[in-house]
């Protein structure tokens, strides 16, 4: 997938008329959408075509229980055509976007739901307002963030690292812990195969991030206390404790204009920001989430938390053995 040119104004306009609107009318789905439910799902595909010839897979895992709800609606509403128009400032060629679903598999009926890459404004946008905000969750403090990074890691084929081996990035937005584990009966359940065992979710991160930058964004300081020393635990500095949600697209777009050196420094990246005529205030909240990833990928710069281990892990003996 990912054919077709994107449009800033088409997007533009297309989420014009969405801003009065109740969220019932902007995300309609009152189950899983037959096209995002995962069972039997094979691959997802980000490929080079041309009018894309250095495709880059980007991939939003959006947390949709009750708690996170906030984010698919400021991103339907009025932010995806920020994330796009700043990676497009910034350099970065050829994004395919893909949306996942997440909620908690042991309470949830729509725990996960998989779109697909795309590169058109109208694309991405039905594949983001096909999901089901079930809002939902389980009251246990986890939800199954895992099942992302079990699809991103077996279930995505991108061009950007098969071809080029440059990987491709995967955001995850929560407010809760992961579950210790992907679970092989919810994986059976919900995608329709069968593992030998549990994979740990060490591993199963490990084993994304050989194709993918992972990073967990944590909408704003209020739910950073209980959830970021976990996180950090597992990724690093590639957790990203923003200062609000509105800021998902401008913070995962800055990510990714800073990690492929589309921009040298956050100064860079600021400039590009003021230029799309965003607001001073907002300016600065995007920095001040992205001080200590750009201090990681700056060796002279102050680093305020340990590398992520886990980007750079390698596969273990029993993933192999179930996944060749």
């Amino acid at each position: 997938m990912g054919y077709g040119n994107y449009s800033h104004a088409a997007h533009t306009a297309l989420i014009a008329d969405r801003a009065a609107k109740p969220g019932s009318e902007v995300f309609t789905q009152t189950a899983t959408h037959p096209l995002m439910n995962p069972h039997g799902l094979k691959v997802r595909e980000s490929r080079d075509n041309a009018d894309h010839p250095n495709s880059l897979g980007i991939a939003f895992a959006l947390d949709v229980t009750g708690s996170m709800g906030d984010i698919p609606q400021i991103l339907a509403r009025r932010e995806l055509p920020t994330f796009m128009k700043l990676l497009t400032d910034c350099g970065v060629a050829d994004p395919q976007l893909m949306f996942m679903a997440i909620g908690d598999a042991n309470s949830d009926q729509a725990s996960l739901q998989v779109g697909q890459f795309e590169s058109t404004a109208p694309l991405m946008d039905q594949w983001l307002t096909w999901s089901y905000l079930e809002g939902g969750g389980g009251g246990s403090g986890e939800e199954s963030y895992e099942l992302a990074f079990y699809v991103m890691a077996q279930h995505t084929d991108m061009d950007c690292w098969v071809k080029r081996k440059k990987r491709g990035y995967l955001f995850v937005t929560g407010d809760e812990l992961p579950y210790p584990a992907v679970s092989r009966r919810q994986v059976e359940g919900l995608i329709g195969e069968k593992l030998d065992e549990d994979i740990p979710i060490e591993e199963v991160i490990a084993a994304a991030a050989e194709t993918c930058h992972l990073f967990f964004l944590i909408p704003d300081a209020q739910r950073r206390r209980r959830r970021e020393p976990r996180w950090r635990e597992l990724l690093g500095d590639h957790v990203i404790c923003m200062d609000s949600p509105d800021d998902a697209c401008a913070v995962a777009a800055g990510i990714v204009a800073l990690t492929e050196k589309a921009v040298p420094h956050l100064d860079g990246l600021a400039k590009v920001m003021a230029a799309t005529g965003m607001e001073k205030q907002r300016v600065a909240g995007v920095l001040h989430a992205l001080d200590g990833y750009a201090a990681l990928l700056d060796p002279l710069a102050p680093r305020r938390a340990p590398p992520a281990a886990a980007d750079s892990a390698p596969r273990s003996s029993w993933w192999k053995r179930l996944f060749g």
